[in-house]
């Protein structure tokens, strides 16, 4: 039987990829922090050296980008330390590594789509730890995926989606930012994804073309736009009886600890070319929109 392990098995899309792994047929060992720590190199080699998986995938991550500023030890040991010892772990079994990483690797200041080829840039800790983990993972495993994604949302745990709904039902009056633009990516497609080059990894390793790739949702839209359609859809399906009015703001409007991308933007050509893979369709993602409400 395929096996495959999952880390960071709570988040959104770990919750995702352990779902859809055990109805695809896989063997699943899905983990989180409180059953292994990924940045104790010799608990992650015990672990993948008892389940053997023909692959991994990490969803684990320090996510918290303003607390990264100054989190820098919990950043950098979880986003490139933790990668690298379950990227070296799966080499010793010769198995693959997937790993997720974001568009916070970039400057943010292009005027176009960011390719994969194009200058890493990171703008602030959470972007430069994601950064070294994307090259841990790749000087220690040739069987290697990285893919960077972007505002990622779903049903399981905290997002800008659940954030508009809740924050929604209880204001008259939002203010969003309208000059940051990118493509909101639906958790399952992620896994989704993520799933089918996992497969090909098993079942065809000599037809993977290992590397970075992009994957993220079309179309590309600013804060403001993606909330609008948020409430759009929440009042459609009579979750809201009404859509807060909305104010566009600036960046400087609403100062961060850390910095944002202006644009997040992801060219996602290469691995449709590879894989066949499709960009997040995030408007059909959002076609059940009860299944975020706040419980």
């Amino acid at each position: 039987m395929k096996k495959i392990m999952i880390t960071g098995a709570y988040g959104q899309v770990g919750f995702c990829l352990t779902q859809q792994a055990q109805a695809n047929g896989w063997d699943v060992l899905a983990i989180d922090r409180d059953k292994l720590d990924i940045t104790a190199p010799q608990a992650v080699r015990a672990l993948v050296n008892e389940f053997q998986p023909n692959v991994i995938i990490n969803a684990a991550a320090h996510t918290a980008v303003d607390k990264a500023e100054t989190e820098i030890d919990v950043s950098y040991a979880i986003n490139r330390d933790g990668p690298k010892y379950l990227a070296e772990a799966a080499a010793s079994i010769d198995a693959a590594i997937l790993h997720i990483s974001t568009d916070y690797v970039f400057a943010g200041d292009k005027n176009g789509i960011y390719s994969e080829a194009d200058p890493i840039a990171p703008q602030g800790v959470y972007g430069a730890s994601k950064l070294a983990g994307e090259e841990a993972v790749i000087a220690a495993n040739p069987k290697h995926i990285i893919l960077r994604t972007a505002w990622v949302f779903g049903e399981h745990g905290n997002n800008f989606v659940k954030t508009m709904l809740r924050l929604g039902s209880q204001r008259d009056q939002l203010g969003i930012v309208a000059d940051q633009f990118g493509g909101p990516t639906y958790a399952g497609d992620i896994a989704a994804a993520l799933l089918l080059i996992a497969e090909k990894a098993v079942t065809a390793p000599q037809t993977v073309s290992w590397g970075v790739y992009h994957f993220a949702g079309e179309p590309h839209v600013n804060w403001h736009q993606f909330a609008q359609a948020i409430f759009d859809k929440a009042v459609e399906q009579q979750l809201l009886v009404k859509s807060p009015q909305l104010n566009a703001l600036t960046t400087a409007d609403y100062p961060t600890p850390a910095k944002r991308p202006a644009n997040s933007r992801l060219d996602c050509r290469k691995i449709f070319t590879e894989f066949g893979i499709q960009p997040s369709d995030w408007h059909k993602a959002l076609e059940n929109i009860t299944a975020y409400a706040p419980q």
